[in-house]
C-alpha cells in the first residue's frame, strides 16, 4: 500500500511540475485571431526573474501587425517606439506605411504576483489562416531578465522551446469555406486581393497540403475575370523584387504544406476584364498533375498596399 501511495505521489508531483512549468511562460489570454480583424491582446506575466520583481515589459510588434494601441496601466509608465513598415498596408481603405513597432511598460511587479498588459492590434493579410504570429517579449527585472523571444522553426514544436515568444494563431474568419479535399491534397483558404480600377493583373493565394505518399504538382488553373492564370514567384535580389514564372509547375511533396502568399509563390490572374472588389467571392479552378482540376472559391479582400496589392518595393518582372 505504501508503495502504491508513493508512486501516486510521484505521479502527482510530476504532473504538478509539468503544469507549473507550462504556466510559467509569458502567454496571451486569447491566443487566436482572424485576418483583417482588431485583436485585443492580453499579455500575462506570471512571475519575475528568479524571485526578483519585474520592472519593465517590452513587446516587439512583428511585421504585418498594424494599428497598435497599448492600454495605459495604473502605476506604470508607457512608451512606444514607431517605425516604418517593410511595405504599405491598408487600414479603412487608406494606405498605412508606419506605426508602433515596440511597446514598453515600466513599473514594478513583485515576483509573488501576476499581472496583465493590454494592447489592441490588427492582423493584416500578411498572415493567413493556420499561421502563428509571434510577439517577442523581454521581461526586465532588478537583477537580470527573461527573454521570451524564441520562435520555432518550421515543423518544430513550440512547447520544446525553453523561452518561447507568445504566439497568436490565425483562424479562419467566420463563414469561411471549409477545406477542400482532392485526392491526397487539402486546399485551404483560396483568396485574392482587391485591385484598383484599370489594373490588368491580380494575385491568387492558397494553402495546399499533401497528405499522401507521392508528390503532386500545381500546374495551372482558371479564373473567369482573367484571360489566363500563371504561377509566379517573387524574391528579393539586390534590393529589387523580382517576379518570374515558375516553369513546370510547383511541387507539393508528400507530407508538405505549400503556401502561396504575397511576397512568395502566387498565382497571377492576367489581363483582368474587370476590377476585383473587396467582399466578392469568385469561383475558379486549380489544376494539379495528379489530382486534376479542382474547383475552388476565391474570397476577395481589401487592397494591402500599392501596385495592385503587390509589395511596394522596387519590382522587376521577368518573363
Amino acid at each position: 500500500m505504501k508503495l502504491s501511495l508513493s508512486a501516486g505521489a510521484l505521479v502527482a508531483a510530476a504532473f504538478a511540475l509539468h503544469a507549473s512549468s507550462a504556466s510559467a511562460h509569458v502567454t496571451f489570454e486569447t491566443a487566436q485571431a482572424t485576418p483583417n480583424s482588431t485583436y485585443k491582446a492580453v499579455l500575462r506575466i506570471p512571475h519575475g526573474c528568479d524571485g526578483q520583481p519585474t520592472l519593465k515589459v517590452r513587446v516587439r510588434i512583428p511585421e504585418g501587425v498594424i494599428a497598435v494601441k497599448p492600454m495605459p496601466k495604473a502605476g506604470w509608465s508607457l512608451d512606444t517606439a514607431k517605425g516604418t513598415y517593410a511595405r504599405s498596408y491598408s487600414l479603412s481603405g487608406e494606405p498605412v506605411a508606419e506605426g508602433v513597432r515596440e511597446i514598453v511598460w515600466t513599473g514594478s511587479l513583485d515576483d509573488a504576483f501576476y499581472d496583465e498588459f493590454v494592447f489592441q492590434a490588427r492582423f493584416t493579410d500578411a498572415f493567413q489562416p493556420g499561421a502563428t504570429v509571434y510577439f517577442p517579449v523581454v521581461q526586465t527585472c532588478g537583477n537580470g531578465s527573461e527573454q521570451w523571444t524564441q520562435v520555432p522553426n518550421a515543423g518544430q514544436d513550440a512547447h520544446s522551446l525553453k523561452s518561447p515568444a507568445p504566439g497568436v494563431k490565425i483562424a479562419a474568419a467566420s463563414g469561411a469555406p471549409a477545406a477542400i479535399k482532392a485526392g491526397n491534397l487539402t486546399i485551404e483558404q483560396p483568396w485574392s486581393r482587391a485591385t484598383p480600377g484599370g489594373a490588368k493583373v491580380g494575385g491568387g493565394y492558397v494553402r495546399i497540403t499533401n497528405t499522401g505518399k507521392e508528390p503532386d504538382r500545381l500546374i495551372g488553373g482558371s479564373f473567369p475575370p482573367a484571360e489566363k492564370v500563371e504561377l509566379h514567384e517573387m524574391a528579393m535580389t539586390d534590393n529589387v523584387m523580382r517576379m518570374k514564372p515558375v516553369e513546370g509547375g510547383l511541387e507539393i511533396k508528400p507530407g508538405a504544406t505549400v503556401e502561396l502568399k504575397p511576397g512568395g509563390y502566387h498565382l497571377m490572374f492576367m489581363n483582368l476584364k474587370e476590377p476585383l472588389k473587396d467582399g466578392q467571392t469568385i469561383k475558379g479552378t486549380l489544376v494539379f498533375e495528379k489530382a486534376g482540376p479542382v474547383e475552388v472559391e476565391y474570397a476577395v479582400r481589401g487592397m494591402g498596399g500599392q501596385m495592385g496589392g503587390q509589395d511596394s518595393a522596387p519590382m522587376e518582372h521577368k518573363h
